[in-house]
């Protein structure tokens, strides 16, 4: 999340791998909206291979898993978000609008006042 100059990047580990974090969120939402793994991955600009290991990393680190694949034919195929993958959902976003309240911190206004505009270029 944006905030000034200066930004929050929210990220959740699982051992070594990124078990969520703005990307995975914004693949989440996608998901919800398109019902599939493809149209979700086409409308976030990714391939379908980048979406799916997106999707294996997250079921993997959370039990049970955000996202379940549906097989079969007609309305019933594609892949929807697993009540977890909602209340995991809920839980980042709600997380993401406390984090944006460290921008009323003495820290937040310390960091802000050094940091500049653009990087100097490489020496």
């Amino acid at each position: 999340m944006k905030i000034g100059p200066l930004w929050l990047k929210l990220q959740i580990a699982c051992g070594d791998a990124l078990a969520l974090g703005p990307g995975k969120v914004d693949l989440l939402v996608a998901i919800t909206a398109h019902g599939s793994i493809s149209a979700a991955a086409r409308a976030l600009g990714m391939s379908y291979r980048r979406a799916w290991l997106l999707v294996d990393e997250m079921n993997r680190c959370f039990d049970p898993p955000l996202v379940e694949t549906l097989r079969g034919g007609g309305s019933e195929r594609g892949a929807r978000i697993t009540p977890t993958g909602t209340d995991v959902l809920e839980a980042y976003r709600e997380m993401e609008r406390e984090a944006a309240m460290i921008a009323d911190r003495p820290a937040y206004a310390r960091l802000r006042a050094n940091l500049r505009s653009e990087p100097l270029p490489p020496g």
